[in-house]
């Protein structure tokens, strides 16, 4: 039973087929169909269609023009790309610490950082693992206007805030493609806003700030000459990868719904298990949960630990994975990022003890209640370290 699984539909092959047979499979129509359909899924007035959610999160805090080495607050608990986004815009990122029930920052942790570092010019703030977080008071913490907010959805597609999807409303939101997330594409990513001059710059810059792309140059009656005012990257998206991410949202609804079907199941079956906390759940007032991920905490008992069951899981040949490492435990980070003074140590705690179980669409409920049994099993006593008592 893997950890993950990036299942294409019969649709989006396909349709990567018609692509293929179309003699255009660079950015084009197909990434402008694409970025409509998925900005009115997510309730947003413009996408941007771009090579991945980390070059997303560097181009919306590019957009927002700021001074080399400007602060940006953003939760140690994340992926490290995240990280890496703030530092190739030329920004100096600030770790905050988070919560152990919900992984994620809050508004104390958040007035932490800026007491120690001062008022940040900017922030990301991510949905972790598909959970709602509160923008609104995570910014006011941080004393910003959302308009200086870049959202990291990258595990959010499906997540909503209050009755609102997570997309809209903030400076930026980036969402991924990639093959482990709720809308699978293999790679690529999503920046959407309300803002239109801040889509128009997007647009240019994940080309190399190129006013006009191929496509528009290479249409009949399509100009040769452009222009480029300003640095870019090569972040663009391409018409294969967006044919395939419209078949693919068609079945979103549906995956969705199983997703929550299967978070529901492993409640049940973990619900009471000594040494088993499970993932935190918003209220329907706070938002809908998008179980991108369904991180249970494992306690330290019996001589068992977090790391023995995953042991142990692997043994029965489940798939697991940990969600993540924090980035201050990372080398690279302890000498590019500023750090409170007094650590980090909600997040350290935290990732001790945290343990991603299987959940995809095309997981079935027996295969649930398979790791449900295994890990009552480890958990009860009934399974030793090295396999079967």
């Amino acid at each position: 039973m893997p950890f993950a699984d990036c299942y294409i539909s019969d649709e989006a092959q396909a349709a990567a087929l018609r692509v293929l047979r179309s003699g255009w499979v660079t950015t084009g129509r197909e990434v402008v169909a694409f970025e409509n359909e998925f900005a009115a899924e997510v309730g947003a007035d413009h996408g941007v269609a771009v090579s991945s959610c980390t070059a997303g999160i560097e181009l919306a805090l590019r957009s927002f023009d700021l001074p080399a080495g400007s602060l940006v607050l953003t939760s140690t608990l994340t992926f490290c790309g995240a990280v890496q986004a703030i530092l190739h815009a030329g920004l100096q990122p600030v770790l905050v610490d988070v919560d152990m029930e919900t992984g994620m920052p809050t508004p104390a942790t958040v007035r932490d950082a800026v007491r120690a570092f001062g008022r940040p010019a900017a922030m990301t703030i991510v949905h972790w693992a598909g959970d709602p977080a509160d923008v609104s008071a995570l910014a006011d913490a941080a004393v910003l206007s959302r308009d200086r907010v870049v959202v990291d959805a990258a595990h959010a597609v499906g997540t909503y805030t209050g009755a609102i999807p997570v997309g809209s409303g903030c400076g930026a939101t980036c969402f991924s493609f990639y093959a482990t997330k709720n809308l699978p594409l293999g790679e690529g990513g999503m920046v959407t806003t309300d803002d239109p001059d801040r889509a128009e710059w997007l647009r240019r810059a994940r080309l190399h700030g190129m006013t006009a792309d191929a496509w528009r140059r290479y249409l009949p009656g399509g100009k040769w000459r452009y222009n480029v005012a300003e640095a870019g990257l090569k972040a663009n998206m391409t018409d294969l990868q967006a044919a395939m991410g419209r078949a693919q949202l068609t079945h979103l609804p549906a995956w969705q719904r199983r997703r929550a079907e299967i978070a529901a199941r492993y409640d049940e079956q973990l619900a009471g298990l000594p040494g088993i906390l499970l993932p935190h759940r918003p209220s329907p007032a706070d938002g809908l949960h998008a179980w991108h991920l369904y991180p249970v905490r494992v306690q330290p008992a019996d001589g068992i630990d977090r790391d023995g069951v995953i042991a142990q899981l692997a043994d029965r040949a489940v798939g697991t994975s940990v969600h993540f490492i924090p980035v201050h435990q990372l080398s690279y980070f302890r000498r590019h990022t500023l750090i409170p003074p007094g650590g980090l140590a909600g997040a350290d705690a935290l990732s001790e003890q945290l343990l991603s179980l299987p959940i995809y669409p095309r997981l079935s409920d027996d295969q649930v209640d398979a790791v449900g049994a295994v890990l009552a099993d480890i958990a009860l006593g009934r399974f030793s370290r090295r396999g079967r008592q």
